[in-house]
């Protein structure tokens, strides 16, 4: 089954395609006592509304750190995060965000189930509105046999399902994700490329994907932003051009994307 069967999110919100859905603008982050240790440095673009953005860099250029900030897990040390044109205070359920760790990420204790009915018990108060919401999410992902197992039961793959799932119950606006498929074996993590890829054009979902992988970041996305280390910055962006829907044999040979891979493979090369 596809992960983007089933109906358990809201239907799209009509806003302005290429509308900005998250800005930075003029972004520095240091760590340290003395603030003397710089991760991020005057780093400002935005993110259009519905595209899929990747971001690529090399290890300690601040990756993860630009995507805590979007969050709202952490605050810049100099200038400001907006969402939908609204300064980011905090956390909201309106910006889900998948980490690469998994394991940590669910809690073992709690079946599938009760993994993704957490993100609705809050704000769910019907016991049998949230078990449907819960029953199509499983559906959707396509953890029917696992639904009453826990996740140390689960392969890293459907870990990585039952974590997309429960981001999926709060009804994001847009999906932050850090290196989802980086510990995953190759044959998976093409699977949930493509389903992500279909789930996010159906849902017209804004996405920031954040990964190592040069050629995950051109299959998936529309844009690439490139950062550079010490301090991050962005050094350049990609409009990446290809077809969609997008085909794990023909989109990598086609000679486009594999010029857009050397051309990552060079600027990166000095990092």
């Amino acid at each position: 089954m596809s992960l983007v069967e089933g109906q358990a999110t809201k239907p799209d919100r009509a806003r302005p395609p290429g509308a900005p859905a998250l800005s930075v603008r003029d972004v520095s982050v240091t760590f340290g006592a003395a603030a003397n240790r710089p991760v991020l440095k005057d780093i400002s673009f935005e993110v259009r509304e519905g595209e899929f953005l990747s971001i690529v860099g090399p290890s300690g250029c601040g990756k993860t750190t630009l995507l805590r900030l979007f969050a709202g897990l952490m605050k810049p040390t100099s200038g400001a995060m907006f969402f939908d044109g609204k300064p980011i205070a905090g956390p909201s359920r309106e910006r889900a965000i998948v980490f690469q760790d998994y394991t940590n990420a669910l809690l073992p204790w709690r079946t599938v189930a009760g993994n993704i009915a957490l993100s609705l018990e809050r704000h769910v108060p019907s016991r049998a509105d949230r078990d449907a919401q819960v029953d199509a999410l499983i559906a959707q992902m396509d953890l029917g046999r696992a639904a009453q197992q826990f996740p140390p039961q689960l392969s890293g793959g459907m870990q990585q399902r039952v974590q997309i799932a429960r981001c999926l119950a709060q009804q994001p606006r847009i999906m932050l994700m850090d290196e989802p498929f980086g510990a995953l074996d190759a044959i998976t993590r093409q699977t949930l490329q493509d389903d992500l890829l279909k789930l996010a054009a159906q849902k017209r979902m804004t996405t920031v994907f954040i990964t190592h992988d040069l050629e995950e970041a051109i299959y998936l996305g529309d844009r690439v932003h490139v950062l550079g280390a010490n301090p991050g910055r962005v050094i350049e962006t990609i409009e990446v051009g290809l077809a969609k829907p997008r085909n794990q044999l023909t989109t990598r040979e086609d000679p486009k994307f594999l010029a857009h891979r050397h051309h990552l493979f060079g600027l990166l090369q000095g990092h």
